[in-house]
């Protein structure tokens, strides 16, 4: 059977594609640019926009499985394509902003299109991305120095290899139709927990200062951060600094095997922080 991929060249997307291939699948990657796709040779890379739903028509042919990217403006319009397809099975890269019901208009919008097309569907809800401590301490943990205003605020951030494991176990086996995975780390860590983590991954000594939620703000602002993500960051931080969230088995239960730890994820990616 063929799976395509949409938003395969994504963090999680490349993700999916490997263990896909690992699982004996036929990967077909839709790609916007092909020219700059990296895949290994027996993964077929096609062009298509999802929002220019009629150009990824072709990309269908054949298909039985579905990886689909979020992108809620054209949703109704591919998913309506895949069914002419002959796709049986929708895999949709969600967010758990829907379970908290911070989103209503964005991921919400693609599973509502999914699950009312009458196909089989799963949603995959990451909450927070390993991913992200790249973004905002990379620089930080180079200098040595890391400022935090919620030092003591827990998070689960789950390594983008078990998302992408969790929805290449719903593509390819029965018995996960009508799921929700809400994959996460096996365990939840503070922030300080997180930035030494990092900093014994790579070997370094890093320092860490506590600052206000103020001049954290101010600092985000200067980097280019919205305010509005860094408002909506920071009442999860605030929230979790007195009631740490659990961790969930969500990958265990998908793929049979546990989830990899912040501490895991950390050697994966010691080079970006060197």
């Amino acid at each position: 059977m063929t799976i395509l991929v949409t938003g395969a060249t994504g963090n999680v997307g490349k993700e999916v594609v490997k263990h896909l291939l690992a699982a004996g699948a036929q990967v077909r990657a839709l790609t916007r640019d092909p020219d700059k796709a990296s895949f290994p040779p027996e993964v077929e890379v096609v062009q298509g926009d999802l929002l220019e739903p009629e150009t990824i028509r072709p990309a269908l042919a054949g298909v039985t499985a579905m990886h689909l990217f979020a992108v809620p403006e054209t949703a109704a319009q591919v998913v309506e394509l895949a069914k002419q397809a002959g796709v049986r099975r929708i895999v949709v890269l969600s967010s758990d902003a829907v379970t908290d019901k911070h989103d209503d208009g964005y991921h919400l919008v693609v599973e509502k299109a999914v699950e009312n097309s009458g196909l089989e569907w799963t949603h995959v809800r990451p909450g927070e991305f390993a991913l992200n401590k790249r973004d905002s301490w990379s620089e930080p943990i180079r200098q040595g120095h890391v400022r935090l205003a919620f030092p003591d605020a827990k998070g689960m951030p789950v390594h983008e290899t078990d998302i992408g494991a969790v929805a290449a176990a719903a593509l390819v086996n029965d018995g996960h139709a009508g799921k929700i995975y809400r994959p996460t780390a096996p365990e939840a860590t503070t922030q300080r927990e997180q930035v030494m983590a990092i900093a014994n991954a790579v070997g370094k000594e890093v320092t860490i200062e506590v600052i206000t939620p103020e001049q954290e703000k101010e600092e985000m602002l200067q980097v280019g951060w919205p305010v509005e993500v860094i408002d909506y960051l920071h009442s999860y931080f605030k929230t979790w600094t007195d009631h740490p969230p659990e961790a969930r088995p969500d990958v265990a239960e998908a793929t049979g095997k546990r989830a990899h730890t912040l501490a895991e994820w950390a050697a994966d990616h010691a080079d970006d922080f060197r």
